[in-house]
């Protein structure tokens, strides 16, 4: 039984398994808060606690799944060459929001980490927050950060983008699409950007495109921010 639990096949079948269900029950009730990914963390953090099995045994098939998120993050540039018109007669500002964006996330972090007294380790851990988990966790790394903090609080942001996103558009009056898809895309990444593609291709696509410059920007943006502190 330890040689099935240890094997990467444990962590693969039972990541794979719990993001099925999330997608069926998903599709069957059709609430925002019934995120498939939601759903799957939610399932193997029960199922681990309920077995007693430990993360680490988990993360040996875990961790392969982590590894493909780089080459699946570059598929979404297909919408974004769909969209290459809008990027065009929208460019300038795409990349003040994207640009705006990504300094308002670091503020906040700052500013609550301050307020909270959050720490200096674990505010820096936080900063990375609105960002794919492969650029995250080296940014982390770099400004002295805590990576498995940062993939924690990166999931939490992607999954609570997807699902308040639509609701957040509404009720701040953001009706354009490439508003939209720039506004998801920067706060909540990857796990946002999915949720863009429902609502539109353009929405997608220029959530695609906010990703890698909003990863860009923080990677950049962050320390200098945090050396002139």
């Amino acid at each position: 039984m330890n040689a099935i639990i240890n094997s990467p096949l444990f962590g693969i079948l039972l990541s794979l398994a719990a993001f099925e269900i999330g997608t069926v029950i998903s599709k069957k009730w059709r609430h925002t808060l019934l995120n498939p990914l939601l759903i799957a963390n939610v399932l193997i953090v029960g199922f681990l606690l309920t077995t007693g099995i430990s993360l680490e045994s988990y993360n040996v098939g875990g961790n392969y799944i982590a590894v493909m998120l780089s080459p699946a993050t570059v598929v979404l540039a297909i919408p974004l060459y769909r969209q290459i018109s809008s990027l065009k007669k929208y460019w300038k500002p795409i990349l003040a929001g994207i640009l705006t964006g990504s300094l308002t996330s670091i503020a906040c972090v700052l500013f609550f980490g301050k307020l909270l007294n959050l720490g200096d380790t674990l505010t820096r851990s936080l900063l990375p927050k609105s960002i794919t988990i492969p650029m995250g966790s080296v940014v982390s790394e770099q400004i002295g950060g805590i990576p498995s903090v940062t993939i924690i609080a990166i999931t939490i942001t992607g999954i609570t983008g997807a699902v308040a996103a639509p609701a957040i558009c509404k009720l701040c009056r953001i009706k354009h699409s490439v508003a939209q898809g720039v506004a998801i895309g920067t706060a909540s990444h990857a796990l946002g950007t999915s949720r863009a593609m429902e609502i539109g291709e353009v929405q997608g696509a220029m959530s695609s495109l906010s990703i890698g410059l909003a990863g860009l920007f923080t990677a950049i943006v962050a320390p200098i921010i945090l050396s002139a502190l």
